[in-house]
Parts: structure tokens; C-alpha cells; sequence
């Protein structure tokens, strides 16, 4: 069969971009480390995302050696957690849902973007090489606030990444002579172990004190003040840690010296 010149140059072309659309989907699908939602993907129902113990509290997490997992939930019209801070030179994979419609998580500047679908789990694994700081925003239209929705990813050189937590347990009010118990619980969420400083302030007090934290754990300080060496009144306290901090204020009482009326 004698085939036209014509016709065999339009056949190598067709040719040429069916491959080439094949190429960038298996390209998309693959080497960019982006899921499609399929058939047999889990399904998570989106009145009962605060049940599910990946995204009751979104985050990031450690899960290996240079592998990170970053839980993100959008909903009208904001992204949760933000901003999100990861490490540069990881690996790091999004799981991405929604709380209501469909909405996109799509970071600027970069190839990262997926549509975020009620009920279901958007997967892509990336690495951010260097350090800087990436807007990201919703490409669905999701409602009246839809150009207002944005959040911001944060790659922060490896060596300053952190996943320290603070909580403070301390009393409202204190009758004199009685100590003013502060209590820090300080959580590790990397896998090897922390050491760093706890800073606490009460009053015109400053105490610092040395912390190891092993991985995956917590640790608790309590911190001690005579209620007599602060006086009367109110007293404001903060607790700081890496770049965590909490604050407050305790209430020395009134010595009524044992008068009776």
C-alpha cells in the first residue's frame, strides 16, 4: 500500500501527541508523586473529619528519616493548619480533604496543585529544595469569600525545622505564703531527641532551664515562685520554648493577717 508523503508526516504527527499526552499524565500521576482519587480510595465523610485522627488536628508530622506527612483540611474559606512549615531538601506528602465543597490546594510558583473533594483524600508527595515562602490558594470557586482564601507554606532550612509544643498548666489565683506552681509540658514531635531551653518570667523573675526532650515524647517542668517574694496583685507570666509561648496572669491574694472583724 502506497501511502502520501502528506499522509504519513499528519500520521507521525498524531502519533507523536498521543504519546506526548500520555507522557504528561503518567508524568502528573507518577513523577510528580500525585494520587488520583480512583474507585478503591478511602472515603472520609466530611462531618466527621474531627473524628479522624489524621485531620482532627491538622499538621505536620515526621514519619521517617527526611520524610514528613502534612494533614491539611480546607473549608470556607480558609486552609488549616497556617501557615505550614516544612523542612527543605525532604520529602514531603500532602493529605489534603474538605470540611464542605470542592476546593483546590494549589501552591504558587511550583507544580504542586490538586482538586479537594468532600469525602475524599487528595495525596501528593514533594520536595521543596530550598528555603522560601509560597502563597497557596484555592482555584475552585467555593463561594463569596473564594478570592479571599489563602494560606502560606513556609520551607525553612532543616536545621532550624522544628515541632516543639507547649502547654502550660498554672493557677488563676494564690493566697500568700503559697507557691506559684507553673507547669510546661513541652512535646517533641521529631524523632530524634531535643535539647533546649525553657525560659519562664513572672513577675520580675527570669528563669531559664535546660530541656532533653527524647522523640515522639514530652516532657514535663514545673516552675516554682513564693507568692510572698511577688507581693499582692496581679502577676502576667509567659513560657517560652524554641518558638512557642504562652502567657498569662496569676493573682496574689490579700493577707489579712489573721484579723477577725
Amino acid at each position: 500500500m502506497n501511502i502520501h508523503t502528506y499522509e504519513r508526516l499528519w500520521i507521525v504527527g498524531a502519533m507523536v501527541l498521543i504519546v506526548g499526552f500520555i507522557a504528561t499524565i503518567t508524568y502528573g500521576s507518577v513523577g510528580l508523586g500525585i494520587t488520583m482519587i480512583d474507585d478503591e480510595e478511602e472515603t472520609l465523610a466530611p462531618d466527621e473529619i474531627g473524628e479522624d485522627e489524621r485531620f482532627a488536628d491538622p499538621r505536620v508530622e515526621q514519619v521517617g528519616e527526611d520524610e514528613y506527612a502534612a494533614y491539611v483540611v480546607a473549608q470556607t474559606f480558609v486552609f488549616q493548619p497556617d501557615p505550614i512549615e516544612i523542612p527543605a531538601d525532604s520529602e514531603v506528602t500532602f493529605y489534603v480533604t474538605s470540611r464542605d465543597v470542592i476546593h483546590s490546594f494549589t501552591v504558587v510558583g511550583t507544580n504542586t496543585n490538586t482538586m479537594v473533594i468532600p469525602g475524599e483524600v487528595a495525596t501528593m508527595t514533594v520536595e521543596f529544595d530550598e528555603p522560601g515562602e509560597y502563597g497557596v490558594i484555592c482555584n475552585e470557586y467555593c463561594g463569596a469569600g473564594h478570592h479571599d482564601m489563602e494560606g502560606e507554606l513556609t520551607v525553612v532550612e532543616a536545621e532550624e525545622f522544628d515541632l516543639t509544643d507547649l502547654a502550660v498548666d498554672a493557677p488563676d489565683e494564690v493566697e500568700p505564703g503559697e507557691e506559684v506552681e507553673l507547669t510546661a509540658t513541652v512535646e517533641n514531635g521529631l524523632l530524634e531527641e531535643v535539647e533546649t531551653t525553657l525560659t519562664v518570667e513572672i513577675g520580675e523573675e527570669t528563669i531559664e532551664e535546660e530541656v532533653v526532650v527524647e522523640g515522639g515524647t514530652s516532657e514535663e517542668i514545673t516552675t516554682s515562685v513564693d507568692a510572698d517574694d511577688l507581693g499582692e496583685g496581679d502577676h502576667d507570666w509567659t513560657v517560652e520554648v524554641d518558638d512557642e509561648s504562652d502567657g498569662g496572669t496569676v493573682t496574689v491574694g490579700t493577707d489579712d493577717g489573721g484579723d477577725e472583724s
